[in-house]
């Protein structure tokens, strides 16, 4: 006869058990709630340390439950930190608040944001609400605590394709053993316009699993001995119907490719299959996010090589024949077409002017950052010749673009990159940087920082365009957060190799980048200024002549600039920049050169230029004052694919 477990226990130990059982059913808690100040929404990744060094961190809703019961009951102070985010600090520099901490009990934390982007949630992984889930508050995801069995994954592509988004990730961890799979993970979810989540509140994932519920892998090469990579996922148009494909890697245990290829996805097996190998001695392959663009009547894809910076260097046809064929995909380069990267065989091109020649050449290596820095090394290449010269809008220091994404942006009708800078400060590979440029190939120039990760890395961030919100003026980025390449003492538990969400607001004034004021010829024939919208509707690309200097255009005006004319009839302003008089206490970046206006009274002919020495005529008078500050183009490339405007595919 079987009897229920107690009544086989000792009557000293029966109250005991059944205040294990109590207090499994309601668990003894307090809860924490952190929000930004500005949004009041929660935030995620807060860690709050007890003065014994306990750490606990706050959910994707900004909640931390507390379960400990030797601090329940208690008063006990939190050290409060979270990348990003200050909270302030007492006279003896203690930055933390104490709590009575009540059974039941609640205390909300306001934190004010340094970060220009908004952290909203942790997209993969577990445990993602699980304190949200012990103190009974909603969340807004199916599965709040764990799907898929995934307890951390990296770097994702994502894409519409047939009325939904396709998600893939590289190597994915599990609960079962510290080796998860390494063959591609994947998933879908329902955009929000078809009735999925909007992307301010989360994204809800339907993963492909295998039989123990783990998700599986959807790149399942025969006989692949090493992780098999994804890059330059794409969609393409083939007899009719909408195909998706992407370039795989094999690579090896030093992480070197040993196999490269092009898959399709197969709808009805849910795996990608190899359908074409390409020869890695070919210089340029399908790799890094993709974008489809429309230029001279042509459909391309300009993909983004990560070793290019993020930066969209390599592009091909958009159709299956040219997509397979390596030979046909062309590089913007300054090497000489055919050239290799490789000893006494580089070769950079110059143009009639004796600069070098940056254009889109076939078969013709791409240049990294670190092989362009190779070229200035060696002579080859001049600094001020170099195509993607990032600075920090605020000091004018170098901005390494190491890995990120370039797309279309309709509200500030520029091209915007999201990139991680490598060798930042202070994490190494966690400073994440916004830029903004006129074409896909640049000019790529000022860039300010809008999140930081305080020494943990966050690369490989990836914009998602599709969630655009408000006419582009919101949107959307996730990116890889892990200790991986930095120098953390803790690691953060459950954050640890995951992917997190911003979203960034372009309206923000700190985003109010300058941009290139080009001297181009009219089609009168005389010489004038214009910014991108008004060389765009002249459709005068191939009649600039020069970007002698960089300014903030007339839509983003804000307190403390001046209006900038260049003596059209219009009498409107060209564009805005700084007073010319420096004020006290005036800590402007050592970019911001004084701007002078040449007036010619024999042609009438207004010239605007950096330089107080030189004039453009003999009869020019130069004013005798400057009449702006503003910022100055540090290159002479000419990096201006004018005629590639965007062709996106939304769900």
């Amino acid at each position: 006869m079987n009897f229920p477990v107690f009544r086989l226990l000792p009557p000293v130990l029966l109250p005991l058990f059944l205040g294990v059982v109590a207090h499994a059913q309601a668990p003894a808690l307090f809860g924490i709630t952190v929000v930004d100040d500005q949004t009041g929404r929660g935030i995620p990744l807060v860690e709050l340390r007890t003065v014994n060094d306990i750490r606990f961190y706050t959910d994707s809703n900004g909640v931390a439950a507390i379960p400990d019961p030797d601090l329940l009951g208690r008063n006990v102070y939190f050290k409060i930190s979270s990348p990003g985010y200050t909270y302030p600090k007492d006279q003896f520099g203690n930055s933390g608040a104490a709590f009575k901490l009540t059974v039941g009990g609640k205390a909300t934390i306001k934190l004010t944001r340094v970060n220009v982007a908004e952290r909203l949630y942790r997209i993969t992984g577990a445990g993602i609400y699980r304190d949200s889930v012990l103190l009974g508050q909603p969340t807004p995801l199916r599965q709040p605590l764990i799907n898929g069995l995934v307890f951390g994954q990296d770097t994702v592509l994502s894409v519409p394709y047939r009325g939904k988004l396709y998600w893939f990730w590289g190597d994915t961890n599990q609960p079962a053993y510290p080796l998860g799979q390494f063959g591609t993970s994947g998933a879908t979810s329902i955009p929000p316009e078809s009735g999925g989540l909007s992307p301010e509140r989360g994204v809800d994932f339907t993963y492909w699993v295998n039989g123990e519920g783990f998700s599986r892998p959807v790149v399942p090469l025969p006989g692949a001995a090493g992780p098999v990579w994804v890059g330059g996922m794409f969609t393409l148009i083939v007899n009719g119907k909408e195909r998706l494909f992407t370039h795989f890697a094999e690579v090896d245990h030093a992480m070197k490719p040993t196999r490269s290829g092009l898959a399709e996805f197969n709808d009805d097996k849910a795996v990608f299959e190899s359908v074409h190998d390409f020869d890695r001695a070919d210089p340029l392959h399908p790799e890094g996010h993709p974008i489809s663009v429309r230029e001279n009547g042509r459909s391309y894809l300009y993909f983004q090589p990560q070793a290019m910076g993020a930066f969209p260097l390599v592009r091909v046809q958009a159709d299956i024949e040219h997509v397979s064929d390596p030979k046909t995909y062309e590089a913007y380069t300054c090497l000489a077409p055919g050239t290799s990267f490789s000893g006494a065989d580089t070769k950079v091109e110059h143009g009639a002017n004796g600069r070098p020649l940056w254009a889109w050449k076939p078969h013709t290596p791409a240049l990294g950052m670190n092989e362009v820095a190779e070229l200035v090394t060696k002579g080859l290449l001049p600094v001020d010749g170099t195509l993607t010269p990032l600075r920090d809008l605020v000091t004018d220091k170098s901005v390494l673009s190491h890995g990120g994404s370039v797309y279309w942006n309709a509200y500030r009708r520029r091209w915007i990159l999201i990139t991680t800078q490598a060798y930042g400060s202070p994490s190494f590979l966690g400073e994440v940087w916004f830029a903004e440029g006129d074409t896909p190939t640049g000019p790529w120039v000022y860039a300010r920082k809008v999140a930081t990760h305080d020494h943990y890395t966050f690369y490989n961030p990836t914009q998602h365009p599709f969630f655009d919100r408000n006419g582009g003026q919101t949107i959307y980025f996730e990116g890889t957060y892990t200790d991986t390449f930095s120098d953390v003492k803790d690691v953060t538990p459950r954050y640890n190799y995951n992917q997190l969400m911003y979203r960034l607001d372009l309206s923000d004034a700190r985003l109010s980048l300058p941009v290139p004021v080009y001297g181009y010829k009219r089609s009168d024939g005389t010489m004038g200024y214009g910014l991108r919208d008004v060389i765009a509707a002249e459709d005068a690309w191939k009649r600039v002549q020069s970007a002698p200097f960089f300014a903030i255009p007339p839509d983003r005006a804000h307190d403390g600039l001046v209006p900038v004319y260049d003596g059209s009839a219009t009498g409107a302003p060209l564009c805005y920049g700084l007073s010319a008089n420096a004020s006290s206490g005036d800590t402007a970046s050592p970019a911001i050169v004084p701007l002078y206006a040449y007036d010619d009274a024999v042609t009438g002919r207004r010239t605007l230029s950096v330089d107080a020495n030189v004039g453009p005529t003999a009869t020019a008078k130069r004013s005798a004052l400057p009449i702006a500050r503003v910022w100055r183009n540090p290159t002479v490339v000419l990096a201006l694919d004018g005629g590639a405007v965007e062709e996106r595919k939304l769900p």
